[in-house]
């Protein structure tokens, strides 16, 4: 396996390869890996996510899987970056995490069968795919701010080459207390009928990313919180959560909301309410 990362060096954009503690450019310039200002190891022309995927999330949810995958889009303006911060929108409350494994695209592919889809996948890398569940009754369906606002969007570190996807652990810690703990062996749709289900009808470019779906747990964070997704053989991507500065403008559209089902996706399945509330934090 090869780690490869794209990181600031001298004030400029440089892919490296990781040699054990140190990044090695090209021309021999080399930074160790924990003074490196890591970027998105790739850039996307597009970012397809899975609704659903992982059986513990079902279940946690309650429900049935369809008989096919469903998916929404991510902009690309909500690529962020191993060590970047996410930004929860000031007035808004219920930005929830969701560790995951992102799927790199290597050479265009249309219409390829799942025995064929590895050949044109590049690598994988970490994923965080958060969302900002005071948007959910507004976007449901679409899920674009939900998941795809500004900074939403963390990749990282680096993308590794030659992963087998099988049996790999997938955790997402919360200053350091371990919050999602689940596996690739759960979901429903392994990483290849990903690729080719999307590349029926949508050409996938590479360096297009594929969002493969997260394990039960995702929860809630605030703003100061530290979260990491550690995937066994892709290494950790870390962010922290800060406030953005101003509010989100209340002369145009809709505004966040705080509805049963917002809170119950934000708070973790099908909620019995009955006056039941998160702890408010700031």
């Amino acid at each position: 396996m090869t780690d490869h990362r794209r990181i600031l060096l001298d004030g400029n954009v440089v892919a490296v390869v990781r040699d054990g503690d140190l990044l090695r450019a090209g021309d021999g310039r080399t930074v160790p890996v924990a003074d490196a200002q890591h970027l998105s190891p790739v850039l996307p022309t597009k970012i397809v996510a899975v609704h659903l995927n992982h059986v513990s999330r079902v279940k946690e949810f309650q429900i049935g899987l369809p008989a096919a995958p469903t998916y929404f889009h991510k902009p690309v303006s909500a690529l962020n970056s191993h060590g970047g911060a996410v930004v929860r929108p000031e007035g808004c409350k219920w930005l929830n995490y969701e560790g995951e494994v992102a799927i790199v695209i290597g050479r265009t592919a249309r219409n390829v069968s799942p025995a064929e889809a590895g050949d044109y996948i590049a690598g994988y890398t970490v994923a965080n795919d958060y969302g900002l569940h005071d948007f959910r009754d507004t976007d449901a369906g679409s899920m674009l701010r939900v998941k795809g606002s500004d900074t939403l969007c963390p990749l990282g570190p680096g993308l590794i080459t030659d992963w087998d996807f099988h049996g790999k652990r997938i955790r997402t810690i919360v200053n350091g207390e371990v919050r999602q703990d689940g596996s690739t062996d759960e979901m429903t749709w392994d990483m290849h009928y990903l690729v080719a289900d999307i590349a029926r009808t949508i050409t996938l470019e590479p360096g297009d990313v594929l969002l493969s779906g997260t394990p039960a747990n995702s929860r809630t964070v605030y703003p100061g919180d530290v979260v990491s997704v550690e995937v066994e053989g892709l290494g950790t991507l870390t962010n922290h959560i800060v406030s953005g500065p101003t509010a989100i403008r209340s002369d145009v559209g809709a505004q966040p909301t705080e509805s049963e089902e917002v809170l119950s996706t934000a708070l973790g399945g099908d909620w019995e309410f009955r006056g039941i509330r998160a702890p408010r934090r700031t």
